[in-house]
């Protein structure tokens, strides 16, 4: 029997909601959550993300700005615009697009940014508060959204055998973080992991952040498994008329045979990841009022 399909899309609207009500609740105590997102150059794809962002705040009834930069913007003057957002009692989420021109640093963009502010999760203020459990603290959006699909999906991770397939910063290690911390036992596996497949098929829970199309294929999943595909990449395919189609590091079509439950791409894990951008800036204007 196919494996049930965990509708990113249809979770991330209840969350998308929830956030409307809270935003709602703190404008009726005269503050309204503000997002500001500053996009450096004009990559197509980042203009695209960045307007999404923009569009999702004003339908929650936040404040959503985004600040355009030219490409050739110096590092100090990006930083300084930072400084400014930091201090805007009005501004309670900064996210700066990544990954920025070559000649600016982003390490030095992320340490600028207010860890009060942070609510992309990668400043080492967060990153350790993620870590360690502390609540205040802001994880990542992505695997942030992985953790409420598991729950909204009725999948027991307490106790469970989770797998994370990749251990980027983005993804792989706070996904780490944030299983442990829900009492599962964990593996990461990267490049460097032997007998790869012996080590997947052990998991209860398999999450696959490896940025490979269709890495991930039947003989790797434990019969029963939840599997988690947070990998989204363009192959060419020649049928499409774009050119090309959109896959995730799971091949899907092997996999659902044996998975209990399964994430698709697109629609899986991708839509939870603004919901969650919003989630986070609302609990940043929450806790600015603390």
């Amino acid at each position: 029997m196919p494996a049930e399909l965990i509708d990113g899309v249809a979770v991330a609207k209840l969350v998308r909601a929830d956030v409307a009500r809270d935003t709602a609740a703190l404008v009726a105590r005269g503050v309204t959550p503000g997002l500001t997102v500053v996009l450096v150059g004009d990559d197509p794809a980042s203009a695209v993300y960045v307007r999404a962002k923009e569009k999702a705040c004003l339908e929650a009834g936040m404040n959503g700005r985004t600040i355009r930069l030219s490409a050739d913007t110096p590092q100090a003057d990006l930083l300084a615009l930072i400084d400014t957002l930091n201090a805007d009692p009005t501004v309670h989420g900064i996210l700066v697009q990544m990954p920025p021109p070559k000649h600016i640093d982003p390490q030095a963009v992320i340490l600028r940014i207010s860890a009060a502010k942070d609510v992309d999760g990668f400043h080492p203020v967060n990153v350790g508060r993620v870590w360690i459990g502390e609540k205040s603290g802001f994880a990542p959006c992505t695997p942030a959204g992985v953790m409420v699909l598991l729950e909204r999906a009725g999948v027991q991770v307490a106790g469970a055998n989770a797998v994370v397939l990749g251990r980027s910063t983005i993804v792989g290690k706070p996904m780490t973080s944030l299983l442990v911390n829900a009492s599962a036992t964990v593996t990461v596996c990267h490049s460097k992991t032997k007998d790869l497949a012996a080590v997947t098929r052990g998991a209860d829970i398999l999450i696959a952040a490896i940025g490979r199309p269709e890495f991930v294929t039947a003989d790797m999943v434990k019969p029963g498994a939840v599997v988690i595909d947070v990998g989204i990449n363009r192959v060419d395919d020649a049928s499409k008329e774009k050119g090309y189609r959109i896959v995730g590091d799971v091949q899907f079509s092997g996999v659902r045979d044996v998975a209990s439950k399964i994430t698709p791409v697109p629609g899986g894990v991708g839509p939870m990841t603004i919901a969650m951008l919003l989630q986070n800036t609302v609990r940043a204007a929450t806790q600015g009022l603390a």
